[in-house]
Formats: structure tokens, sequence, C-alpha cells
């Protein structure tokens, strides 16, 4: 009894072992290559597969999302001869996993391999200031390349992206040197740009007081000898409706003529050829004038002569 339940759990295990082979799940987004005595039969895609046992055998299962895969910095030499580090970033997927597990041995050592000599030849033809300010030029080229020569691998390559561009210390040192420099005189230029336009708006601001002030001179100028001429106005229309005689002319006369001599620089003064008939007005109104002080009263209304005045 021993044997026969011997090789009843060993048939038992084989057929379990068989139906394990028998049945493949395949993931999402992957796929599985299948060889048949070594050659290739077909391409197992997602789901649930049958396979023959002992006779199919899984020989490749590949991821068919989109890999991200960095390469380490590489140096490259550029026209003007500097030694620079690039980083660089693939994005690839696989879209025919028979070609991408038959026509190249290893796919990621191969784009590698060709993204290294691609910089090469792009970067060999730029000098490194166009080499530092062209990285959408640079991958742009460096994905057309790999894209065509993947292409027949079965692999899609959907993104190229370089990560750093590391040139030499010594220049990096120099770069950095002109880009303070640069600063430093658009700092210079900016602030005498400020104090230019500070002048500018400072002038303009006296200009227009300057202006104001004159037009508010001009103004009350003409607002006073406006105010003068109508002061003088109803002076002279009062003067008329109240109608004075000769007499309060005469008294009006005479009470002006200390304001005439008035004045250190006042050397002589004139006396006007009215004052005589203003003295005639005044002796009818006080009966007789008599002699004024310092010499008799001009006669028969004769102008007074010029008189120099004493100090």
């Amino acid at each position: 009894m021993e044997p026969i339940i011997i090789v009843l759990i060993i048939l038992v295990v084989l057929v379990f072992i068989a139906l394990i082979k028998t049945i493949q799940v395949i993931p999402q987004a992957s796929a599985a290559i299948v060889e048949r005595f070594g050659r290739y039969t077909r391409t197992l895609n997602a789901g649930l597969n049958i396979v023959v046992p002992f006779i199919d055998t899984i020989r490749n299962r590949i991821d068919l999302r989109e890999q991200v895969v960095p390469f380490p910095p590489q140096p490259v030499i550029t026209q003007d001869n500097l030694v620079v580090n690039i980083d660089t970033v693939i994005y690839y997927q696989v879209t025919d996993a028979r070609a991408a597990t038959y026509e190249v041995a290893s796919y990621i050592q191969a784009i590698e391999q060709l993204t290294v000599t691609t910089l090469r030849n792009i970067i060999g033809g730029m000098d490194l200031e166009r080499t530092l300010t062209s990285r959408e030029e640079i991958n742009a080229a460096l994905r057309g390349v790999l894209d065509e020569a993947t292409g027949k691998w079965g692999i899609r390559v959907n993104r190229v992206e370089l990560k750093a561009i590391e040139p030499p210390t010594s220049i990096q040192d120099s770069m950095e040197k002109q880009m303070r420099a640069d600063r430093d005189k658009r700092a210079a230029i900016l602030q005498a740009e400020g104090v230019r336009q500070s002048e500018i708006l400072r002038a303009e601001g006296e200009k227009q007081s300057a202006i104001l002030r004159a037009e508010g001179e001009a103004k009350a100028a003409a607002l006073r000898a406006e105010g003068e001429a109508q002061a003088i106005r109803t002076v002279f229309e009062s003067i008329h409706a109240g109608d004075p005689d000769q007499k309060l002319l005469s008294y009006q006369y005479l009470q002006m003529l200390p304001k005439i001599a008035e004045g250190d620089a006042n050397k002589l003064w004139i006396v006007p050829s009215e004052i005589g008939d203003a003295l005639k007005g005044l002796s009818g109104a006080f009966g007789n004038f008599g002699p004024m002080a310092g010499g008799p009263a001009p006669a028969n209304g004769k102008e007074l002569r010029e008189q120099p005045r004493i100090d």
C-alpha cells in the first residue's frame, strides 16, 4: 500500500504543478513572451492565459507602462574645448514586447549609450554659452534621434530632459563674477536713472510752483488794481454826489501840503498853481487871510514859486 500512496501523491503534485504552469495570469499594463522549445510563439496580454505545461515557457515579462531612467553625468566637450558634465533623464515606453526582447539584448543600456553619443554630437557643435541657454533645442534634437533609433526595438522615447549642465569650476567662478558685475552695473544704472528722474520731477515741481506763484501774484495785482479803481470810482462818485464847494476843496489842498513834503530825500517840493485859488477861497471864507509866516501872501492869486525845503 505504501508504494501506491507514494505514487498517488506524486501524481497529485504533478497535476498541481501542471495546472500552475497551464494557467498564467498577466497583470494589467504588462506582457509576457512565450517560447516553445526555445522559439517565440506568442505574446501574452493582460488577463488569464492558458499555455501548454512543460512545453511552453515564459521567456520575459515586460512592463508596458512609461518608465523613467536617469543616466549618470557624462563628460561632453563643447565647441570651444570646454568639458561639461550633463545629467539626462529619459522617459520611454515599451510598445512592442517581442521587439524589445529579441531585437536588442538590453534596451536600457542601448538607450544610455545612444544618449551619450548623441549628446556629444549635439554639444560638440555648440559653444558653452549656447549650451547653457539652449536646453529645449538640445532636448528636441536628442529626442528625435533616440525616437528614430529605438523604434525598431519596440521602444518609444516620450521625453528627454537635461537635469543639469555643469561647466568646470573655474568657468563657474568666472560666470559668477560676470553676473555679479552685470548686477552691479544694472544697479548703478537704475540708481542714476532714479536720481535723474528725481531731479526732473523736482525741476518740474519748481517750475509749476513758480508758474502758479506768478499767476497768483498777477491775479492778486489785478484784483488790487481793480479794488483801487473801484475805490477811486466810489470816491469820485461820492464827491460828485456831495457837490463840494470851493471852500472844501481849498481846505483839502492845505491838508495835502505836509504829505507832499514828507520823506528825507525830498530837498524841494513844488506848489501847484491851483494853490493860489485855494488860498483865495479860504481868504473869502475866513474874511482876511493875512500874511503867511515867512513872507507876504501871494497877491492876485499868482502862482507860488518853488521853495527849497528846510530840513
